[in-house]
Order: structure tokens, then C-alpha cells, then sequence
């Protein structure tokens, strides 16, 4: 009966059943799938995108592959084999876009390592500094090892490991983008130590700040220093927790996905209420302004958050309430979402939830 249940309010878009059923069945199945085919390494294969698109396909067909599923089948099992074809489909187009990946050995940042002096140390150090990073990866840590110390080519380290060059050229990539580019130019950039706001300098005024607050004379006081060495009290515009009406000029701004299918959570209540049309999932549209959530990972939003930001500061006539954009039916956090806002802060026009200001503080 519990299983019926779920599937019932999965059908009625009940943001509160997706995120505690829908992504928690998702997950696992990722997990099960990642551990087969090292999705988290490939391109467009992360959790979000997976899950999204399944959800999409749901929705798609008004959720009757869930509604018409054979009683005798538990919903956990049953939507893991859903899932499982989302991803063999993705795998399909990810090996097709893929399969002739370059070997990228001779990349920049590498041959700047390979041809330091061996008494310099530097592949050791990389070596290390990728050894901590991946502490509990020991998957990365060969790569690393391979790559910088031993001089393997992807291929010969794919042969090696037993998994495909392109899985190889993934976990290449976030490597040099998470720890290897950082740590070179941090510790062997030429002038890095003499920039106008190094560390020293951010420290040394963090220490005097403390001190002014460990000075104060009561909590009242040190909570309204505090308030104001973070961010001026004047730019806490918060959107209201409950919307059911608009004034002329202020523009609802929800969450929602590329088809335009406002069918549930805020999407609904902009399609119901203020204006959004349906198979429209971009932009301004009534009064409301739609913000494309459900395509993938974080990085996929935040162009849209951009053109959005950039929007609201050409029409300040305009008054926009953000709602939790993502954190409903996409299946995101605040702390997920908030950070794409940061640029928002110092427009006026643009109202955040308590939220998002709570990670943006």
C-alpha cells in the first residue's frame, strides 16, 4: 500500500514525495550503475542529468510507466530498472560522441611538469597533492601516479586498470581542473606571492575583525557587527515564503523545465496564477519569469540564472521574487542553487528566499 501511495503523489507532483522517494530510488540505482560503468567520470552521465531526465520521461507520459506497474513488483525495483535504460541510452550517445577521444598527455600544464628539473621534485609533489585530494579514491590516485610520475599514455592506463580511455580522459580532466592546475599555478606561478590581497593580507584583516567582535559589549551588538562585516543589512530582500498574489511590476520567478511543462510545485502556480505558458520553460512570460531547473547539474542552470540577472538589471521597473528555484522537484539543495545568485546581491529589483541568503551571508 506504501508503494501506491508513492506512486500517487509522484503522479500529483508532490515536491515533497520526489525528493524523498523519487531521487532516494534514483540514487541507488546511480550508485549500482556507477559502480558498472564509472558514470560520475563522464560527461553529461552525473546524478542530475540521469535523474532528470527520467523524471522528464515520467512526466512525459503523465506517469504511467510507475501507474501501470505489475502489482507483485516493489516501485524501488521497478524504477531502477527504468532508470537503467535511461542510462543505457546515455551511454549509447556518450560512447558515440566519445569514441574517438584524443589522447590529451601533451597538454599544457603536463609538459610543464614533465620538463622541470628532477631535483625540483614538482611530478612528486603533483603526485602528493593528488594523493590527499583523492584520499579515499585510490582509482584517481593511480592515474595520478601513472600520469605524472610513471609517464603512461590514457590508453596505456585504461589497458592497465580495465576501464575505457574515454572514463580514463574524464577523471583526467577533473584532475587537472580540481587539483593540478591549482596547485601549479599556487606554488610555481612566477609573481603569485606578491598580489595586492594575497592570504597574509585577507588573514590579517579577518584577526582585526575578530577582535572588534570579541570587544563588543553584548550578543545584541556583535550579532548586528557581524550582520554588517558580511554583507549591509539593505540587500536582505527576502521573496515572501507564500505567494498568492502580485502587485503591478513584481514578476514571479520559478523553477522549471525545457518542455515548459508547468505541472508541478512553483511552475504550477506560475502557469495557474501569473501568467506562464505552457511549453514555454525560458523567461519572461506574464508575470512570471521561468528558470530552466531540470536538465542537468548545477553547471546547466546557471547560464539561465545569468541571463536572468542580467534581465532584471535592464528592466528595474520590474520587481523580482525568486522562489527556491530547483530545491523542489529538481531535487537540488539551497546550498546547490544559492551560490549561482551571488552576482544578484547588489541588484535592488531582485528579492532572494531566506534560503538562499542564509548560504549567500
Amino acid at each position: 500500500m506504501e508503494d501506491e501511495l508513492i506512486v500517487k503523489k509522484l503522479a500529483s507532483y508532490d515536491p515533497y514525495y520526489t525528493k524523498e522517494y523519487f531521487y532516494k530510488y534514483c540514487r541507488k540505482a546511480y550508485e549500482i550503475f556507477d559502480r558498472k560503468y564509472q558514470l560520475r567520470y563522464k560527461t553529461g552521465l552525473d546524478f542530475h542529468s540521469l535523474a532528470h531526465e527520467y523524471y522528464i520521461h515520467l512526466m512525459t507520459h503523465n506517469f504511467k510507466p510507475l501507474l501501470d506497474r505489475p502489482g507483485n513488483v516493489k516501485l524501488s525495483t521497478w524504477m531502477t530498472n527504468g532508470f537503467r535504460f535511461v542510462v543505457l541510452d546515455a551511454l549509447k550517445a556518450y560512447n558515440k560522441e566519445f569514441a574517438n577521444i584524443s589522447d590529451t598527455a601533451s597538454d599544457d600544464i603536463l609538459e610543464y611538469i614533465r620538463s622541470g628539473e628532477p631535483e625540483d621534485n614538482m611530478m612528486q609533489q603533483v603526485c602528493e597533492a593528488i594523493t590527499r585530494h583523492y584520499m579515499h579514491d585510490r582509482i584517481m590516485q593511480e592515474i595520478g601516479s601513472m600520469i605524472f610520475y610513471a609517464g603512461f599514455s590514457q590508453k596505456e592506463i585504461a589497458a592497465e586498470l580495465g576501464i575505457t580511455p574515454a572514463a580514463v580522459n574524464q577523471r583526467y580532466k577533473k584532475m587537472m581542473n580540481e587539483v593540478v592546475t591549482p596547485y601549479i599555478i599556487e606554488n610555481y606561478a612566477q609573481g603569485t606571492c606578491d598580489t595586492e590581497y594575497n592570504t597574509a593580507t585577507v588573514f590579517h584583516e579577518f584577526k582585526e575583525t575578530a577582535a572588534v567582535y570579541e570587544a563588543a559589549p553584548n550578543f545584541s551588538f556583535r550579532k548586528k557587527f557581524l550582520s554588517f562585516c558580511i554583507m549591509p543589512e539593505k540587500q536582505y530582500r527576502t521573496t515572501p515564503d507564500h505567494i498568492s498574489s502580485l502587485r503591478p511590476g513584481e514578476v514571479f520567478v520559478f523553477g522549471s523545465n525545457l518542455m515548459g511543462m508547468h505541472a508541478g510545485g512553483a511552475a504550477y502556480v506560475a502557469y495557474k496564477n501569473f501568467g506562464a505558458v505552457w511549453g514555454n520553460g525560458v523567461g519572461l512570460q506574464g508575470q512570471s519569469y521561468a528558470i530552466p531547473t531540470m536538465q542537468g547539474g548545477v553547471e546547466t542552470i546557471k547560464p539561465y540564472v545569468d541571463e536572468f540577472i542580467g534581465f532584471a538589471k535592464q528592466h528595474p521597473e520590474m520587481k523580482f521574487l525568486v522562489t527556491p528555484i530547483g530545491c523542489g522537484i529538481a531535487g537540488f539543495e539551497p546550498c546547490d542553487i544559492a551560490p549561482l545568485f551571488r552576482d544578484a546581491t547588489d541588484v535592488e529589483n531582485v528579492y532572494l528566499p531566506e534560503s538562499f541568503w542564509d548560504i549567500l551571508r
